[in-house]
């Protein structure tokens, strides 16, 4: 299986402005997620970096939610190459795990290039003035790893961030797939 490491995104970059049809065709815009602190995952149905976590994200970001963080997913995989992240799986992915944030299908893949994105998971941590100050893994876990997943790193920073705080600035990549794009 192949790894790629997320681009780390440079801390104190601005949220990149975007608008994308979630899975039920309804548009979700950044200027949604202004004033409070925000996360924005790239993800995709059938990565195994994010089939291994995808229980422990979904119930960290009720988590994060609950203490005021807005949160979206977004897939950005050429469907065309890989079918499974394609709207329809998306939607049946997001009811399955019950997923309480929109999932956003990016097929153009300009809101990926806007934010730099590498691989899935990727995760970008925003504060209220919507300041990149968490680009990271979600924790140590990976599939060729034995080691229990925990959403630790991605939920320090966001516990940080609620506070009013700085994240820690030693801020591992995430490894996961690179994001699959098109020819």
């Amino acid at each position: 299986m192949a790894q790629s490491p997320s681009a780390m995104l440079p801390l104190g970059t601005p949220m990149p402005e975007f608008s994308l049809p979630d899975i039920d065709g309804a548009n979700y815009s950044s200027t949604a997620m202004t004033n409070r602190p925000a996360l924005v995952i790239f993800m995709c149905n059938h990565c195994p970096f994010v089939k291994q976590i995808i229980d422990v994200l979904v119930d960290c970001i009720r988590y994060y939610q609950e203490i005021g963080v807005e949160v979206v997913a977004v897939s950005s995989n050429d469907a065309q190459q890989y079918p499974d992240d394609a709207p329809d799986y998306m939607g049946k992915l997001s009811r399955d795990k019950r997923f309480s944030f929109p999932y956003l299908y990016d097929e153009t893949q300009k809101v990926a290039e806007k934010f730099h994105a590498a691989c899935t998971p990727d995760f970008y941590l925003f504060d209220r003035k919507g300041v990149l100050v968490y680009r990271g893994q979600f924790d140590d876990a990976r599939p060729s790893l034995n080691i229990l997943v925990t959403g630790r790193d991605l939920t320090n920073a966001v516990e940080a961030v609620v506070r009013g705080d700085m994240p820690s600035q030693q801020q591992k990549p995430s490894i996961g797939c690179g994001i699959k794009w098109k020819r």
